[in-house]
């Protein structure tokens, strides 16, 4: 009954008044005093394990959001070896993943969404990644929200996506039909050695914003709502990370949905719903062979 409560609470909310709101009020800096004690009752609250930190301080932050997208200490994780092993761009936990049915993704039990509307609308687009492979990762407040790259690869698009901002925990992700393709989202694609790779930021309640490496602040907007796409192809020189290095983070956090090719890749088999994963650790391999499929435009 309280989730169903959780989830109709949700539909009424302003949920764009109100996740506005919350980063605006996250980026603010206010008495240190009064900054410290939100700051550490978010600590106590959500287990946060401040021995990881690179500043393992919680005063030491000037806001909020300083402290959520905080650094880890260096070398706390390790990359897998091996250049062909996709590795974990973020620490979370595993809600779905397996092969994309055609165009239909699976959620939770009883939904799916939409590959074209989760990749912005564009059948081009998403046409390299029908029958593929999907891993979506869901963050907790605890975790660390920076972003990395699960392989190397090249920058060839980025899409914004208006929408929703439902929660995506897994109360939501269970009943909202669609969550992951109503909601507010970037969706970056690279060129890497398993062909295209859609990473997809995915925002939610509460979320203050969604941030890349080489446009800054994508979401939000200045009231901006239909979508609008960055091509990055023949832009000189072109952006390329390595696998491992950061690509973005959640200023408050949610979801990274990763969609590669049908036969690109293959998951690690001991990777189910609910695995807890840590940024740079293997969870999937590059198949010896990669198909040829048509690159997005």
């Amino acid at each position: 009954m309280l989730d169903r409560l959780f989830v109709l609470v949700q539909y009424l909310l302003p949920q764009l008044l109100i996740s506005r709101l919350a980063g605006k009020l996250a980026d603010a800096r206010p008495p240190s005093a009064m900054k410290n004690v939100v700051i550490r009752w978010f600590i106590g609250r959500y287990g946060v394990n401040m021995s990881e930190a690179a500043d393992e301080d919680p005063a030491s932050y000037p806001s909020f959001n300083e402290f959520f997208t905080r650094e880890l200490k260096p070398g706390l994780r390790p990359l897998a070896d091996g250049e062909r092993t996709i590795v974990s761009p973020v620490d979370g936990t595993v809600s779905q993943l397996g092969r994309i049915e055609r165009d239909r993704v699976f959620q939770a039990k009883g939904q799916s969404f939409n590959l074209t509307e989760l990749l912005g609308g564009d059948d081009e687009r998403a046409r390299p990644f029908v029958d593929g492979q999907f891993a979506t990762i869901y963050l907790a407040p605890k975790d660390y929200h920076r972003i990395h790259m699960p392989l190397a690869g090249q920058l060839r698009e980025m899409v914004y996506v208006p929408g929703r901002l439902f929660s995506v925990n897994p109360v939501t992700a269970a009943a909202v039909p669609g969550l992951f393709a109503r909601n507010e989202r970037v969706v970056a694609t690279f060129d890497t050695e398993a062909g295209p790779m859609a990473m997809v930021l995915v925002g939610a309640m509460i979320v203050g914003s969604v941030e890349t490496r080489w446009a800054g602040i994508v979401a939000p907007t200045n009231g901006r709502r239909e979508v609008s796409t960055s091509d990055y192809r023949h832009q000189s020189p072109g952006i390329r990370y390595q696998r491992g290095e950061e690509m973005g983070r959640f200023r408050l956090g949610s979801t990274v949905i990763l969609v590669f090719p049908k036969g690109a890749s293959h998951w690690q088999e001991a990777l189910r719903n609910q695995s807890v994963v840590r940024l740079g650790e293997s969870i999937g391999e590059i198949t010896s062979a990669p198909p040829e499929t048509p690159a997005p435009h």
